[in-house]
């Protein structure tokens, strides 16, 4: 069977499968899409896939390429492709007597689920849904397929207002006392087909087309259109998948689920998407099409009896309803996941008792799914450790490291929906996407409430920090979207009447209005009113199994940004191996010590400055002494005094008469000063180690504290904290020669009046380009450096971390960055000086320590940046300690081959 690396050329666009051919497979994700290089993985293996074909991804690329027009040399291979299917079928393209339908479907690298577009029952006109009803025996089947059809093209196509045909739809449906659309008969399909033509006329200016031909190249035009999309942009932002890929079209005969009550769709997955059980998890819809399950515009029924039980759902699942369709669709299933070796995410289509399988890809799963799929499917022998190691995203563990819903708190139930994706929300209501990201924005926690979600509330889900909807089931939009994002959601809701125009929704009598608060529990699919308390996670189970299978093949160690016990109990239990950045400052601002500290800086001359330090040395030495006692036995680096010192004083002039009053001096003498320390760019200005050359007895103090601490853990726990003293901002060798004289010097007289010594280093942080460009000279002092990449990053690309937003998105999207470089280390930049800065370091001190500790340390595109150039460890906020963990397991197999 050829595959399309041996069948492909330059010119061929075009890969068939179906019908005993496979002109691509499952190795051919780039050029065919997810969709198309399994549609004919699955034709390989002989399961039943209706024929069709695909345009590649490298026809997408051509069509932008040549301003969104196609090569005259396509239409001869679509030709070819739509006669593979004919000769599949026995059926004609646009034959008025028997035609043939197809759907036309994108399909990117990666799943992009509801972000492009699709078309349906595409090849109907007047005259051959005269045709599909005298050859299905059911003119009401061929009539609704018409109906969907116009009202799917123009959408998709025509780009006209769906509002207008959805109006036109729920009339008819009033109009004759019904309430659902499967209780419209032929006739009134009829006449609705009779105004969608008219709106499409009146909209458009031209009649709805009749020609098949000029359908398909719409469709096709259209599906490449839409990777361009809003929402298809927002959404390849939020994922970081670049814009360059492009999307294929896959082209494929139409099976029909709404054939009457023999025929049925759905979406399942193989195992549990929210908890990871080994189960069939999915839904179904009797006499249906596919998007009327993933669309919610239908609550679908349950595709196992154990789950509709579990539910207490009345109507039959599949198992109960299609007991022999459920048992092949089930050998199905396991020949998926084993073929594959992971859970899959399914649609299918059953046609008069027939079943076919439409898609399979990987499916999109919780952290806590993902946790227990890889696990158990490693002890299972179906995938190695390394493999389950590789199978988790990283910032997926997010999900799992934050507080859930107190079982003791009192909660206001209001209503229950389906827990769709789990963990727990609370924010303020808001009833539109736009309004979620304004408020987001702002800095309000919001959950997004929507009858149902569309693809284009990306931006609105992205912003919420959780999602309601009064219809569809836990495999529709909403719920698969939520869980890719990690966001909670609850869907069909049923009983919310929703008002989105009004701002508010109803249950059972009571409102709820824009900016009422809300609780969602995702893992039980309750509704609160008000604020729920929550409780710490637990994190043990699959979570510690994985853990540690990745804590055996990392090599970077992991540690903890912390300047709090709290700070350093929370990663000393999420596995940090030591403290990377203590920041002082924070210890400074604290109330009961900032008069001292004002004190000091106003002092006129060294005796007053010292005066003033000598009431801090106790409260630093506390600050310390509480640290330390959390993680004795491991490193702890602590950076020095950074900012400058009018941080320190008041700005507003209501303030001043106060603080000169505690402080004991003028307020003249206080205005006057801080006047003298204004800076117009103090983030260049004087702070880090100029304080220290300047001030040194302000870093003697803070010396003094630490290693005064350190010896105190040690007498009393019997295990040494090892400090490692930071200097910060240096740019020059001298520099941190001069303070680390002050540093070793303060160690000296401690060690002498207590009589016993500590391990320690004296380090720096490299935060300039000149620190970087001179790494190998500052190293013949500096022990360690521990690479900034905040700072490192504002003073290498000249751009301010906190103006930065206003212009940094537009940066990204078009292409400047790939990524926001505050977020994700800029590798070719930032990353060439931290590469530079380690080799000259190395090249001096072959042992020199090297770590990073900026916010880059828990981001996992930057620690595999940092595996790639041997630093030893990475440090990161306490929170993404357990991220920094797997993200380095994985670099380090990767890393290895």
């Amino acid at each position: 069977m050829a595959t399309a690396a041996q069948a492909g050329t330059d010119t061929q666009y075009v890969y068939r499968f179906g019908g005993g051919v496979s002109d691509g497979g499952r190795g051919d994700k780039n050029l065919l899409g997810g969709k198309g290089s399994n549609l004919a993985e699955m034709a390989s293996i002989d399961l039943p896939v209706p024929p069709g074909f695909t345009i590649s991804t490298a026809m997408c690329a051509r069509y932008y390429d040549e301003g969104e027009r196609f090569p005259d040399s396509l239409e001869a291979e679509v030709a070819n492709g739509i006669a593979h299917i004919e000769q599949v079928t026995g059926k004609t393209f646009g034959d008025a007597a028997d035609p043939l339908l197809v759907s036309v479907r994108s399909g990117a690298r990666v799943s992009m689920p509801g972000m492009m577009d699709t078309v349906l029952n595409l090849g109907l006109n007047d005259a051959t849904v005269e045709g599909l009803a005298a050859a299905s025996g059911d003119e009401r089947f061929a009539w609704d397929s018409y109906r969907r059809f116009i009202q799917m093209y123009s959408d998709v196509v025509l780009e006209l207002d769906h509002g207008a045909f959805e109006e036109a739809l729920e009339i008819a449906k009033e109009d004759r006392g019904f309430t659902l659309d499967t209780e419209l008969a032929a006739a009134d399909w009829k006449e609705l087909v009779a105004e969608y033509k008219r709106l499409v006329e009146a909209e458009w200016g031209k009649p709805f087309p009749q020609d098949v031909h000029d359908q398909l190249w719409g469709a096709v035009g259209a599906v490449f259109g839409s990777w361009q999309s809003e929402r298809a942009k927002v959404y390849r932002r939020l994922n970081d998948i670049p814009g360059d890929w492009g999307t294929a079209v896959n082209v494929q005969a139409m099976v029909f689920g709404n054939m009457g009550d023999t025929s049925a769709t759905g979406v399942a997955f193989t195992r549990d998407p929210s908890k990871g059980d080994r189960a069939y998890y999915g839904e179904f819809l009797i006499n249906a099409q596919g998007e009327d399950v993933v669309a919610g515009i239908r609550t679908p029924q349950y595709l196992t009896k154990a789950a509709r039980e579990e539910a207490g759902a009345k109507p039959a699942s599949m198992e109960e309803a299609m007991p022999e369709v459920y048992r092949e669709l089930a050998a199905v299933f396991d020949t998926l996941e084993t073929h594959y070796r992971d859970m899959q995410d399914i649609e299918f289509t059953v046609e008069r008792g027939k079943l076919w399988m439409l898609q399979t890809r990987s499916g999109k799963r919780t952290a806590k799914a993902a946790l227990k799929i890889a696990v158990e499917m490693a002890n299972e022998g179906l995938i190695t450790r390394q493999e389950a190691i590789a199978r988790v995203e990283p910032q997926a563990l997010d999900q799992l490291l934050h507080p859930t819903l107190d079982p003791n708190a009192p909660r206001d139930v209001l209503t229950k929906g389906l827990p769709a994706s789990p963990g727990a929300a609370s924010g303020a209501t808001v009833f539109d996407a736009d309004t979620a990201e304004r408020w987001a924005a702002d800095g309000k926690a919001v959950i997004l409430v929507r009858t149902e979600t569309s693809p284009e509330d990306i931006h609105g889900m992205h912003a919420a920090k959780g999602i309601l909807t009064a219809r569809g089931g836990m495999t529709s939009h909403a719920a698969v979207v939520a869980r890719g994002m990690g966001r909670p959601c609850v869907s069909g809701a049923g009983t919310l009447s929703i008002d989105a125009r009004a701002k508010i929704a109803r249950v059972a009598g009571r409102e709820v209005r824009e900016g009422d608060i809300l609780t969602i529990d995702g893992a039980t699919g309750e509704v609160m009113v008000g604020e729920v308390a929550t409780i710490q996670p637990e994190l043990a189970g699959d979570f510690g199994t994985l853990m540690e299978w990745a804590d055996e093949v990392r090599r970077l160690k992991v540690r903890a940004n912390a300047e709090t016990p709290l700070d350093c109990r929370t990663a000393r239990d999420f596995g940090a191996e030591g403290v990377g950045l203590c920041r002082t400052e924070h210890m400074f601002f604290d109330a009961a010590r900032i008069t001292a500290v004002r004190q000091m800086i106003l002092a006129e001359d060294e005796a007053g400055r010292r005066a003033a330090l000598e009431k801090l040395l106790p409260e630093q030495r506390a600050d310390f002494t509480a640290i330390f006692e959390v993680m004795a036995g491991l490193p702890v680096t602590v950076r020095l005094l950074d900012p400058p010192l009018h941080e320190f004083l008041p700005h507003e002039e209501n303030e001043f008469a106060e603080v000169a009053a505690a402080a004991g001096v003028a307020v003249d003498q206080l205005k006057r000063r801080a006047a003298e320390l204004h800076e117009f760019n103090p983030m260049l200005g004087h702070r880090g180690c100029r304080l220290g050359v300047t001030y040194p007895e302000i870093y003697e103090m803070q010396a003094r504290a630490i290693f005064e601490a350190a010896i105190d853990v040690a007498e009393k726990s019997g295990e040494a904290p090892i400090p490692e003293v930071m200097i910060p901002l240096v740019a020059t060798k001298r520099e941190l020669d001069l303070m680390k004289a002050v540093v070793d010097a303060a160690a000296k007289d401690v060690f002498a009046e207590r009589g016993r010594t500590v391990e320690y280093l004296v380090g720096t942080m490299i935060e300039l380009p000149r620190a970087a460009l001179k790494a190998g000279e500052i190293a013949e002092t500096g022990e360690f450096f521990s690479f900034g990449t905040n700072d490192l990053t504002q003073t290498t690309l000249g751009v301010s971390r906190d103006d930065a937003a206003r212009f940094l998105g537009a940066y990204v999207e078009k292409g400047i960055y790939a990524k926001d470089p505050f977020v994700s280390l800029d590798v070719d930049g930032v990353g060439e000086l931290v590469k530079l800065a380690a080799e000259r370091g190395r090249a001096t001190r072959s042992g020199i320590k090297l770590g990073i500790c900026g916010e880059h340390g828990g981001d996992p595109a930057s620690i595999h940046f940092c595996e790639s150039v041997g630093l030893d460890y990475v440090s990161a906020s306490p929170y993404r300690v357990p991220i920094a963990r797997l993200a380095a397991a994985q670099a380090a197999l990767k890393a290895n081959g």
